[in-house]
């Protein structure tokens, strides 16, 4: 178990004199902190954040650069037991990951118990056998330092339930109070195999522009709204151009078009909210943060339609990229 920045956990060993690479798959209970975890390795913004829990949609790799390693983040939807077609798909997408990674992060809050959920996806990490399982207790600043040892001995006990498997390291974390998240990158990298970068230095996420794009706008407008929205919105950007002038030129500035999809009226009525003062809302901070990401002015046109139930409609939900 490792609960300091200055200790590499127990059976890991460090990364050795080469230089190791590979791919770490975050996962865990909607809001476990998965997303919150992804930003603070990296040290950019790669991933949505939101209290709302199934926020996440995309895997997003978030890439984390060290003299003796690359780390390479993937970030997944929320594991957890499906009710629509849509949780099943993005259920499908974590499995599918967990086959694909050299070393699995599995988020489980400080301030929360293990519960059924947290023992479900043990069982399911369970049967990837050639995969070593991190524990990763998360929002360590929310809890004092004697519920903090409880918890990491609970965390440490589920690992060994029958069924289960045990667990490869158990790392602390405060992704938002800056504790242990070296110690964490430390870790997960020990478990990478010896290689050579896979990305270039300075790269940090390997998403297409229009879909960090599209994330930032559902981010935004997942912010103050019931607690059923976040399921039911989806975002697609229809459209990035540059804008010209009227001598044909470009002026620096991107016309960005983005359509927000809901499964019903009255959800119409609250992404856009009382004379349009919340879409408006939206769209300031969207632009904020998108035009921090590109580094160019944008020009952002929000859209928001109704798409009755495509959670549950094969057709519509592939209209939508899920």
């Amino acid at each position: 178990m490792s609960t300091d920045s200055s200790e590499v956990a127990p059976g890991t060993g460090g990364a050795g004199d080469g230089h190791r690479s590979g791919f770490a798959c975050l996962v865990g209970r909607p809001n476990a902190g998965k997303s919150t975890l992804t930003n603070a390795l990296v040290g950019e913004k790669v991933a949505i954040t939101s209290s709302r829990p199934q926020t996440t949609r995309h895997t997003v790799r978030g890439i984390v650069h060290r003299p003796d390693a690359q780390l390479v983040l993937v970030d997944t939807p929320g594991l957890h037991r499906p009710r629509t077609l849509l949780g099943q798909r993005l259920n499908d997408l974590v499995l599918g990951t967990l086959a694909e990674v050299d070393v699995i992060a599995f988020c489980l809050p400080a301030d929360e118990r293990t519960g059924p959920g947290d023992r479900w996806i043990a069982a399911q990490l369970a049967q990837v056998r050639r995969t070593p399982v991190v524990a990763v207790v998360t929002k360590t600043d929310k809890v004092d330092r004697g519920r903090l040892a409880e918890r990491l001995l609970e965390v440490t006990a589920l690992g060994e339930e029958e069924g289960h498997r045990p667990f490869a390291d158990v790392v602390p974390v405060s992704a938002t109070g800056d504790f242990q998240v070296d110690a964490v990158t430390r870790v997960l990298s020990s478990h990478l195999p010896p290689g050579p970068p896979l990305y270039p230095d300075g790269e940090l996420t390997d998403e297409p522009e229009a879909v960090m794009v599209g994330e930032l706008v559902r981010e935004a407008a997942l912010e103050g709204v019931r607690d059923e929205l976040p399921h039911s919105l989806a975002v697609v950007v229809d459209e990035m151009t540059p804008r010209l002038g009227e001598d044909g030129q470009p002026t620096g500035l991107l016309k960005v078009h983005v359509l927000l999809y809901v499964e019903r009226d009255s959800q119409k009525g609250i992404v856009i909210g009382r004379g349009g003062a919340r879409l408006k809302e939206v769209g300031t901070t969207a632009r904020q943060n998108i035009e921090a990401l590109l580094g160019t002015r944008v020009h952002l046109d929000l859209r928001v339609k109704v798409a009755k139930d495509w959670q549950r409609d094969p057709r519509q939900l592939a209209r939508l990229g899920f």
